[in-house]
């Protein structure tokens, strides 16, 4: 074993586990100090594990670097046996990747909370798994025209997640407005990348590139991850309390409003001509306060209730505009509106906290 694959895969151990730990105590962390916005309402319990899939993911770098460093040892490097252990972590590690991606809000909209989705793509990547395997029985490790087919199938999957995690970084990242971290997580998922193309493709035989590329980007990825669980921990600390909040529909197109974490307090908000995002925000209260709490949620999509998720932008984006909020006490449509899963949405504000005036009640009764 060369000094350069001997450092690397020590690094690669430490780097990792320090990594995984240290996400795995912020998260537990966070957990501690904010279940009850992590776990609000009484229906389904919403538990973000994002963070802590990631740890796992990391976990399982720890285990192929200590793969890698005993097969050197031992110089079963070149087995099948050895070939089939780092498809399997691979896999393992792809799995937790996608699970973790499922958490993040800013995921394309086919993975995030989009349960039938992610077990689709569990399931072709268990079947790219099988395939890889197959291949290292039949081809080994021979190579064709200098491509490695035997790699070949993992590195399409990692090419997919890495796609998938850099438009979640980059949209996260600039949504929380850090874009110079949403550029430098994009520079780095390209990186992790770059790092998979000796795997399959020969030219790219240079090992001390090779391996510093590799070390660089586990390293980077251990920071963007660490950024990303500091801006979840203030986004959580900004989200106003449940129990904090308090609405009163007083007529049609009116309301008054009460979240003092965000410097609202009894304002009256007139929906004026805007009455579509009024009905919405009528529809969620009245299931939110009268019905039981398998019934309390919305869905939304092309063929739900609400045909879009613009309608409920719009109604945070009006309310924000009618009270003319401070850049730091503008609502965000996660404070008032909560993402069940499977396209269902249902409002935050506990049900003794929504008032109904009763002839308001008597009207929308009529139209239900």
């Amino acid at each position: 074993m060369s000094e350069v694959t001997q450092f690397h895969n020590l690094s690669h151990i430490f780097i990792s586990l320090v990594g995984a730990l240290l996400l795995l105590a912020i998260y537990y962390n966070i957990r501690k100090r904010f279940s009850a916005v992590l776990e609000e309402g009484n229906a389904i319990k919403r538990v973000d594990k994002g963070l802590l899939y990631f740890s796992l993911g990391m976990l399982v770098w720890v285990c192929s670097g200590s793969w890698a460093l005993i097969a050197n040892f031992n110089l079963f490097q070149n087995t099948l046996a050895y070939q089939i252990g780092v498809n399997i972590l691979s896999t393992v590690n792809n799995l937790f990747w996608l699970l973790a991606l499922y958490y993040v809000y800013d995921a394309p909209k086919f993975i995030y909370r989009n349960e039938k989705n992610v077990k689709i793509i569990a399931t072709i990547i268990v079947l790219v798994a099988s395939l890889t395997l197959l291949l290292s029985i039949f081809i080994k490790d021979q190579s064709f025209y200098g491509v490695k087919f035997i790699a070949l199938p993992d590195f399409l999957l990692t090419t997919f997640l890495c796609l998938l995690m850099g438009v979640s970084f980059y949209k996260t990242f600039v949504y929380r407005d850090l874009k110079i971290v949403a550029l430098i997580s994009c520079i780095v998922v390209f990186l992790l990348f770059l790092s998979q193309l000796s795997d399959v493709f020969t030219i790219f035989n240079n090992d001390f590139y090779n391996q510093l590329i590799r070390i660089i980007t586990k390293t980077s990825l251990v920071s963007i991850f660490l950024v990303l669980a500091t801006s979840w921990v203030i986004q959580l600390a900004n989200t106003p309390k449940s129990n904090e909040m308090k609405i009163q529909f007083l007529d049609w197109s009116l309301i008054e409003l009460t979240i003092p974490s965000k410097g609202i307090l009894k304002e009256k908000i007139d929906f004026g001509s805007k009455t579509t995002q009024y009905k919405n925000l009528l529809n969620f209260a009245y299931k939110r306060k009268y019905l039981n709490p398998q019934e309390q949620s919305i869905i939304v999509n092309s063929g739900g209730e609400i045909k879009s998720q613009t309608y409920l932008t719009r109604i945070i984006d009006n309310i924000n505009t009618i009270l003319n909020l401070e850049e730091e006490n503008k609502l965000e449509r996660k404070d008032l509106i909560t993402f069940i899963g499977e396209s269902k949405y249902r409002l935050r504000i506990l049900p003794e906290h929504i008032v109904l005036d009763e002839a308001l009640l008597a009207e929308y009764k009529k139209e239900l």
